[in-house]
């Protein structure tokens, strides 16, 4: 069976422990193997979760942002931007910004999942008053918090790409007055992609640009990363617990595979849904380029909150969650099919070749 999130990396045991030569320190080159194969499967499963849904990613961004861009007109619908998207730019305009936004996904799986054992472990058992729920949303947050460094520069890039959409778009916009600016200060340049966008916005704004938001950013994605495993954990011993007094003589198996699927779907909606305030702020704040419309996280709460009341805090709820399910369900899913089929014969041989060498120590010593 592979480990979950909140197992402790295969070998860390005390059974690993007593055959170990030495007791006292666990062996280097195993732990950090086991711990960089966590990093590339998390990788994997957050660029596969992201390429999935990006579509859905990019009508929750604009919906977020029109605010910003077109001012109090022609507030759209999910609906409304869907056509709106497909008549301007057809189908590449729903992947615009795809390859910074997968390019962030692979440094937020790797540190989510890379890290996240590793530091629940450690939590658990240097403070067990943090055990359960309280390392599990801990563990979370260090491991999101770690990916932003890489991520937050990627999430700017890929937000104004995909509310520019194609070029073609992003100039009768303009031409047409539609972009919510002061006169004569353009919003910012067409980017030709992801590299070109990186470039323009350092040298428009310095690592600041790049930067922007990145508070709010860790406010929205520490919450949501904490709660996220939260969820899954506590959903993943609620099923356990209903197996064994519900169906204690059942021979229903379901697979790591498939309890990933459906038990991170609910955990990444309803984590998406508690967290969209959050998200709406950073947005705006990320994609407001030179049209300085708020002054800061509290400045952006307190206009959305008085200009738009709750439901300006909630834009783009459904877009998110309808985004979050699928992709926290393919992330999750992916991640435990890796550990279950590339980590057992590992880590089969790994004890084999302990017991093996075990058996001649013994034979020495006789």
């Amino acid at each position: 069976m592979a480990a979950s999130p909140s197992s402790p990396p295969p070998g860390a045991g005390a059974g690993a422990g007593a055959w170990s030569p030495a007791p006292q320190s666990p062996s280097p080159n195993l732990a950090n193997f086991f711990v960089w194969r966590e990093f590339v499967w998390g990788a994997i499963a957050g660029a596969f979760g992201e390429g999935m849904m990006h579509p859905v990613d990019t009508l929750k961004t604009r919906l977020q942002s029109q605010a910003i861009i077109t001012g109090a007109k022609a507030q759209k619908n999910i609906f409304q931007m869907i056509r709106t998207v497909w008549v301007s730019d057809g189908l590449k305009g729903f992947y615009r910004g795809i390859s910074p936004g997968v390019t962030g996904s692979l440094a937020t799986g790797a540190t989510y999942f890379g890290v996240i054992e590793s530091t629940k472990t450690w939590l658990e058992n240097s403070n067990p008053n943090l055990s359960g729920h309280w390392s599990h949303f801990i563990a979370g947050g260090i491991g999101d918090t770690l990916g932003s460094f890489i991520y937050v520069p990627c999430e700017v890039m890929k937000q104004r790409m995909q509310v520019q959409g194609t070029r073609k778009s992003w100039a009768s916009t303009a031409t047409k007055g539609n972009i919510s600016q002061s006169p004569g200060a353009p919003m910012y340049k067409y980017y030709n992609g992801m590299f070109h966008a990186g470039c323009s916005i350092w040298r428009d704004h310095g690592l600041k640009g790049l930067y922007a938001g990145y508070w709010s950013t860790l406010a929205r994605d520490v919450p949501f990363a904490g709660l996220m495993v939260t969820f899954y954990e506590a959903m993943k011993e609620m099923t356990d617990y209903g197996k064994r007094k519900y169906l204690p003589e059942s021979n229903l198996h379901a697979s790591n595979s498939f309890e990933g699927l459906l038990l991170g779907g609910l955990a990444g909606g309803f984590s998406a849904y508690l967290t969209t305030p959050l998200d709406v702020i950073k947005t705006r704040l990320q994609v407001q380029g030179s049209t300085t419309s708020y002054n800061g996280w509290l400045d952006a709460i307190t206009k959305t909150w008085a200009n738009e009341g709750m439901s300006g805090l909630f834009k783009g709820s459904i877009p998110r969650i309808i985004w979050y399910i699928p992709a926290s369900a393919f992330t999750f899913m992916a991640v435990e099919f890796l550990r279950d089929h590339f980590n057992e014969d590992t880590d089969a041989r790994e004890l084999t070749g302990l017991s093996m060498d075990t058996r001649s120590k013994v034979k020495e010593a006789a």
